[in-house]
């Protein structure tokens, strides 16, 4: 496993960390599934040993996944271990009406942060995340404050921003701009190379950099055709519609050709794409069973001809299909 640094958190942490919101399980908020269907406590809690075990060091989750259930089962697992990084976000919660609400507000992210510490069993979050905040939330200032507040209390280590799937360049430039925070999470892909420019310029302004989604919704893994289906309290049974899925199947095509001639699998390649990204500091796959943290945690070197073309592809097709994606949410 290889190990970069976290941006100037002093965060060494693994290239491929493990992405929790999958082992949150089947939680709903109203009508609306916000987890990955059906899940074993007991097969996660596996999973996560499993992914230690390959050197994955670096834990992602949030207070929202599994409205809590993640980050208990990562305090179960792996309670104050010294030699594991946490990392969470805040800023999502239900109203009394269950529905979903952003909540930025210094009163709600200092009592949540003592709620994540509870459940995760910490003394201390490594590492801290607004959840997809907004210019409207970073303008008002108290989330900033709150983080501030956090770290000289010392509730967190480091924090930073996990930015909008579809939209993060304005959130990102004012965090730059005025030297806020450490690092960003953000969706970078083989199908979704958006942020392409923003992590070139945070890198080089020191911030780390998570890429998370590598395999977009399992798009990316080989194993999801046009017949596929999602089961109603798995989010992709709204957002990967029919049309979304066979058109980027067919973009996928010649892509990959370069998985068979190196001999790797559909997820190595989507993987290594992003390892092999100046700027990326480690890469969050969703991972739910062992049998994904071994096959996630496989990673090998592209050449420069191989990333051109993957991006060149991006222009020619792919943004295409990122437009259908983000008209579904």
């Amino acid at each position: 496993m290889e190990y970069r640094q976290l941006g100037t958190t002093g965060l060494n942490v693994s290239i491929v960390g493990f992405g929790a919101w999958g082992i949150g399980g089947p939680a709903m908020v109203g009508s609306t599934p916000i987890g990955w269907g059906d899940v074993d406590d007991a097969i996660s809690k596996k999973a996560l040993i499993r992914a230690k075990e390959l050197g994955i060091n670096f834990f992602d989750t949030a207070d929202f996944y599994g409205l809590g259930h993640s980050e208990e089962l990562i305090g179960e697992t792996f309670g104050n271990s010294p030699d594991v990084i946490i990392a969470t976000k805040v800023g999502h919660r239900t109203t009394k009406e269950n529905a979903i609400a952003l909540d930025y507000s210094r009163k709600h992210i200092v009592e949540a942060c003592d709620r994540s510490l509870k459940r995760l069993r910490r003394e201390v979050i490594d590492y801290y995340q607004l959840h997809s905040a907004r210019m409207v939330h970073l303008e008002q200032g108290d989330c900033v404050e709150a983080m501030d507040q956090l770290m000289k209390q010392g509730k967190i280590r480091s924090w930073g921003l996990s930015l909008n799937t579809f939209h993060p360049y304005a959130e990102s430039e004012f965090m730059i701009d005025r030297n806020l925070g450490q690092g960003f999470q953000l969706v970078f892909n083989i199908i979704n190379q958006h942020a392409r420019g923003l992590i070139e310029k945070a890198a080089a302004k020191g911030y780390g950099i998570i890429a998370r989604m590598p395999l977009q919704f399992g798009l990316l893994t080989g194993r999801v055709s046009g017949e596929t289906s999602f089961s109603p309290n798995d989010h992709r049974s709204f957002r990967l519609t029919k049309e979304i899925i066979e058109t980027s199947l067919s973009g996928l095509e010649n892509i990959w050709r370069i998985a068979e001639e190196k001999k790797i699998s559909k997820t190595t390649l989507a993987m290594s794409f992003c390892a092999n990204m100046p700027g990326v500091s480690t890469i969050i796959p969703g991972i739910k069973t062992p049998g994904q943290a071994e096959m996630n945690t496989k990673i090998v070197k592209l050449d420069r001809s191989e990333m051109d073309f993957i991006a060149e592809t991006y222009t020619t097709h792919f943004s295409h299909i990122v437009s259908l994606m983000e008209k579904q949410g």
